[in-house]
């Protein structure tokens, strides 16, 4: 039996007395010193914003809200200096400083052509930004044959991205508004990888002549790193391939390994961990089924030479964001792996015996509606980004 099944953890309002078990950890929090951590402590629950406790497995946290206001926020990523950038998917790019979503969004975007699930969606900072500080930024873009993942870079220079620069287009581009992906994360090496989606055409994700359903590597000046697998004969940013559409990227942060999850059909979420040059079976394996009609998809669920996922869900809970908490606020939680849920409107905590994870707890019950991404904060704290019309920056803190 799948830990899935084992597990359908939900934790609910509570109103009991912090558990001992964050209880050293919180002390140590308030003396922790420097420019960084002090804001963003000043704009946490300690703010004076009503934070809302729950229960959990492990001790009772608090949720407070760091900012309203977002219109459909996707991506979220920190700066040295503790400012937060969130992309809106309309084709904005905000910055929270302080604790406040400033009026004015970043100026000098590359252009965003919004349309279906496509939008303005990733965001990643470059390793060097405070030598070199450059934006990176996930998009669709239109051109022949449709729309596609782009992805372009920028110097951010107080509210402006200056010498912006287009540095991959996934090609072909494609009619229709579905499976755009897409995460951007920088692996220890240097490398950015991107993650796509087959948009909607399910042959796209075997075809190695096709960027579509695939793991992309690329430099961060957009030339094709040389020890990439599948240079020969193939897209040769490809690193990996058989995705069907990839909202969830992470590097693990003792390994090095990049970790993705993708949406299934009607079942069949994955999390993977991306080998080079592999194929991740989709459309030919996979565990979900066909909508409606519930019929089968491609050949079963393995086959020879198509890797399996390291875990699943059915039903769908339709993931979205993806981090590992390593820092020290939540001691219990220190080593797991969260996934936001559109669907459930749940924030997934999976506990991690090396590559197999072997529980899973479920915070939150929808009460904050589509989380779209999680982040662990360089204060040790958890972010949220709920999608919404009026979508929020969440603070998730130990409760005291």
């Amino acid at each position: 039996m799948e830990p899935a099944d084992l597990a359908g953890y939900s934790s609910q309002n509570g109103s009991r007395p912090a558990s001992p078990g964050w209880a050293g950890v919180v002390k140590r929090r308030h003396h922790r010193t420097g420019l960084l951590v002090s804001a963003l402590l000043a704009f946490g629950p300690m703010a004076g914003v009503c934070a809302e406790r729950f229960t959990t497995q492990l001790g009772n946290i608090e949720v407070a809200e760091v900012v309203s206001g977002l219109e459909s926020p996707w991506g979220m990523a920190f700066l040295p200096d503790g400012d937060i950038l969130v992309t809106e998917r309309p084709g904005r790019l905000r910055l929270v400083r302080n604790g406040k979503l400033l009026p004015t969004p970043v100026s000098g975007l590359p252009e965003v052509a919004p349309m279906g699930q496509g939008g303005l969606m990733g965001i990643a900072v470059d390793p060097d930004f405070g030598r070199e500080p450059w934006i990176y930024l996930a998009y669709s873009g239109k051109g022949r044959g449709g729309h596609g993942t782009e992805v372009a870079r920028g110097r951010l220079v107080d509210l402006e991205l200056m010498d912006v620069e287009t540095i991959f287009r996934a090609l072909p581009k494609a009619r229709g508004g579905r499976h755009f992906g897409s995460r951007l994360v920088f692996a220890d090496d240097g490398t950015l990888f991107i993650s796509l989606g087959d948009r909607g055409e399910r042959p796209s994700a075997q075809d190695l002549n096709d960027h579509r359903g695939s793991l992309i590597r690329i430099n961060r000046d957009g030339s094709v790193p040389d020890d990439n697998p599948l240079v020969d004969g193939a897209k040769p940013e490809i690193f990996s391939y058989g995705h069907r559409n990839m909202q969830g990227m992470v590097v693990h942060p003792e390994t090095g390994a990049v970790w993705t999850h993708e949406h299934g059909p009607q079942g069949g979420d994955e999390i993977n961990i991306e080998k080079p040059g592999a194929n991740y079976g989709w459309p030919v394996i996979t565990y979900g089924v066909n909508y409606g009609s519930g019929t089968r998809i491609g050949e079963g669920t393995a086959k020879a030479g198509m890797e399996q996922p390291l875990y699943k869900w059915v039903p769908s809970i339709a993931p979205s964001g993806m981090a590992f908490y390593s820092g020290d606020a939540f001691e219990g939680w220190r080593g797991n792996l969260f996934v936001g849920s559109l669907k459930f409107g749940v924030l997934v905590r999976l506990t991690l015996e090396g590559d197999r994870v072997i529980a899973e707890e479920r915070l939150f019950s929808g009460r904050f509606g589509r989380i779209r991404d999680v982040v662990a904060g360089p204060d040790d704290d958890l972010y949220v980004l709920t999608d919404a019309t009026d979508g929020q920056l969440l603070r998730i803190t130990p409760a005291d």
